[in-house]
């Protein structure tokens, strides 16, 4: 498959590395500009592109940036990437540590809703709940017992069959967690966030979350 990440973080950063190893062909952007991304291109074999040109000819597209950043994405970045291409929202949001007050956000609206309506694409929310070391050195073979899962929500059937598929060769058990408006039940501070249950286990994670957001995770605790 054709992937396009933009972001090589911790949770970019390994996905590159994985998809790579699993032979999919990978092109890698982020704001600073492709001579910034040698070292992960040599170690990996991805190719190292303009953020334009990481939309460009692809199946799959990994947004994989702070969410604070996400409005700096350049303008129509999204506009010619075909219906059938699926987008991944991996982000969360943290107000206190990196983010800042995202008003949207703070008043209901579900992160990955609020990076849908900034791009203009529809997004599969995915990754978001794993800890990047887990996502690199965790994963273990279809039906081995006891494998991590991992919730995917989004809206469009067959980018979420995409991205379905995706976590399963990565080494996950994909579990459908319903339209992008029920993503809230895996943002950080839910039960299922960084929790490595089984599938079983984050269907009720996700059962039992509570749309509140906690403390940690609001900014409007910060100002109090």
């Amino acid at each position: 498959m054709k992937i396009g990440i933009i972001g090589t973080g911790n949770i970019g950063g390994t996905l590159t590395r994985r998809l790579t190893k699993l032979g999919h062909s990978v092109k890698i952007a982020n704001s600073r500009g492709p001579q910034t991304l040698t070292d992960i291109a040599k170690e990996t074999g991805a190719k190292p592109v303009d953020v334009r040109d990481a939309v460009r000819d692809v199946e799959l597209i990994v947004v994989s940036i702070p969410l604070k950043s996400v409005p700096n994405l350049p303008k129509g970045l999204f506009a010619d990437v075909g219906a059938n291409v699926a987008v991944v929202d991996t982000g969360n949001y943290y107000p206190q540590q990196r983010d800042g007050r995202i008003d949207e956000i703070e008043n209901g609206t579900p992160e990955s809703l609020w990076v849908e309506k900034q791009i203009g694409h529809p997004v599969i929310k995915a990754f978001n709940t794993i800890y990047a070391e887990h996502l690199l050195n965790n994963g273990k073979p279809h039906g081995t017992p006891g494998r991590i899962a991992l919730p995917v929500a989004g809206d469009d059937a067959h980018a979420k069959g995409i991205v379905i598929d995706i976590v399963d060769q990565l080494g996950f058990d994909p579990v459908d967690a319903g339209g992008l408006e029920d993503s809230w039940r895996q943002q950080p501070g839910t039960p299922v966030y960084g929790a490595d249950y089984d599938a079983a286990g984050v269907r009720r994670a996700l059962a039992e979350a509570k749309r509140e957001r906690t403390p940690e995770f609001s900014a409007a605790t910060a100002s109090r």
